[in-house]
């Protein structure tokens, strides 16, 4: 049986009847009030984490929902840049404050803060646009990708593994993914390289609400971005001792497409330095088209190579 992360399990885990369902419940926020001309203030529940602290792609996907509901046109987000300030707590709501910047005749811009017992976890500032025509280009999509269908899913390859994370891992995600080469939940197998992709694809049907879309994009644009810099020095997630987190989250919309089709998320790492590492990603749909392209650094501490 391989070894799995030694971390400290909170509270009794909590595998939901249906994944997906429970994520549109997180996103679904509750309008709190507020002024209604420069801020606005929604809530939303926190989902179980076996760490018992708040999934970073959450607090982000929710963030984003917030400031998508004060804008009146349909305007949908071309980018946004977030900071995680503090780490949320599983056991709390989240309230998010919107501070409505601007909206100007093609551009709105909104600020986003999170809050858990009056203190600020995640700060974001996002910007949308009006859909207009324009020069068009991409980068091509990689050759020699094997198929979703010819890849192993996170419950086949550990739904049989008796503990609450490897459990979380296999069943409690709403996205089906599927590494390439190789996932590295608990050992990095193959050559140490700061490149991966990953295949993913929300679990069931989706609505149809583009921008529940581009928030589910979002919510699992933060599962795997970090892994390229453990891949790279052959650290699984289950690595004893090992201290991950995200410290920023920066996001380009190019196109739209549903998550619930397959999508290639193609991964690497330029630098890793100071416990910090950096990773970009570019997001695929099934058919080619460059969906959107997302960076992240997050802070990678080892015990026995921290001074």
């Amino acid at each position: 049986m391989p070894t799995v992360p030694r971390i400290q399990i909170d509270l009794e885990p909590k595998i939901p009847e249906n994944p997906l369902a429970e994520l549109l419940t997180t996103l679904d926020l509750a309008d709190a009030g507020g002024a209604k001309t420069r801020e606005d203030i929604f809530t939303g529940p926190s989902q179980w984490m076996p760490h018992g602290r708040v999934f970073g792609g959450q607090v982000l996907a929710q963030s984003l929902v917030a400031a998508t509901r004060t804008i009146e046109n349909v305007r949908p987000a071309h980018s946004l840049h977030g900071y995680f300030l503090r780490p949320g707590d599983i056991r709390l709501p989240i309230t998010f404050s919107v501070d409505r910047l601007r909206d100007g005749r093609s551009f709105s811009t909104r600020r986003v803060q999170a809050y858990q017992n009056g203190e600020p976890i995640f700060s974001m500032i996002a910007s949308f646009q009006e859909p207009s025509n324009g020069v068009d280009h991409q980068e091509s999509f990689p050759l020699d990708i094997p198929g979703p269908e010819s890849l192993p899913s996170a419950a086949e390859l550990i739904g049989s593994v008796d503990h609450p994370v490897a459990q979380f891992w296999a069943r409690a995600r709403p996205f089906d993914i599927r590494h390439i080469p190789s996932p590295i939940y608990f050992s990095v197998n193959g050559e140490h390289i700061a490149k991966q992709a990953v295949w993913m694809k929300a679990i069931g049907p989706m609505p149809e609400d583009a921008l529940l879309h581009q928030a589910a994009l979002a919510y699992a644009s933060d599962y795997s971005i970090l892994e390229p810099i453990f891949r790279r020095h052959g650290i699984s997630w289950a690595h004893p001792g090992l201290s991950s987190a995200s410290l920023d989250h920066a996001m380009w919309f190019h196109r739209a497409a549903p998550v619930d089709d397959w999508l290639l998320y193609v991964q690497e790492s330029p630098s890793a330095g100071g416990s910090r590492g950096l990773s970009i990603g570019k997001i695929f749909s099934r058919v080619g088209d460059l969906l959107a392209t997302v960076a992240q650094e997050g802070m990678v501490r080892i015990p026995e190579i921290q001074s």
